[in-house]
């Protein structure tokens, strides 16, 4: 039986793409240390990247840019990034693993597919945990290299989250291209 495994990354921060990821492996595959990428250093999450996508039947990394996130907003961003994800992949698994408690697709696709919610499933479940460590890992690199295109702002250090670094910077610079808008209204108000 083949599962997939899908989670995203980047749904809280002020700045930034929202990153989804879908992998998938035979339901008895497991990879020892492999967890909630959030309870993983930075270089391990670098070391597991490399060694799912070696390992893995396949998988798909989907962003949606903070424009879109704008546009659509934030929850929206997430399910399409998912369902673009998981649609993109090359062969169809039996089964989807999503973290969370809410997942809607578009259309009749959600009816077409055999899917399980589960809650905190990036901490419960191999497949999962496999997924966020996808999405993070690209997600931390994209906000990397926005440190380089607007290193005021040390994106590299907090990756756009509200952190109180990045609360000053803003505060100092002012918002830029990679802002959600939609996330930080309470700076647009403030400059008015």
């Amino acid at each position: 039986m083949l599962i997939c495994g899908i989670d995203e990354a980047g749904r809280g921060p002020l700045a930034g793409p929202v990153v989804a990821a879908a992998v998938v492996f035979e339901d008895s595959f497991i990879l020892d240390g492999v967890k909630d990428s959030k309870v993983l250093t930075e270089s391990q999450r670098d070391e597991y990247f490399l060694t799912i996508k070696g390992m893995c039947l396949d998988y798909r990394i989907i962003e949606i840019s903070n424009v879109e996130i704008d546009e659509i907003n934030i929850l929206q961003a997430t399910m399409k990034a998912m369902y673009l994800a998981l649609k993109n992949l090359n062969m169809k698994p039996d089964k989807y693993l999503i973290d969370g408690n809410y997942f809607k697709l578009p259309g009749n696709y959600q009816n077409e597919i055999i899917h399980e919610k589960i809650v905190k499933g990036d901490s419960k479940v191999f497949a999962i945990s496999a997924a966020s460590v996808l999405a993070k890992v690209t997600r931390d690199k994209i906000m990397k290299e926005n440190h380089l295109k607007y290193p005021g702002y040390e994106f590299g250090r907090h990756k756009g989250y509200a952190t109180k670094l990045h609360d000053e910077r803003i505060r100092q610079l002012g918002l830029c291209e990679i802002h959600r808008r939609s996330f930080c209204r309470k700076y647009l108000i403030e400059t008015v």
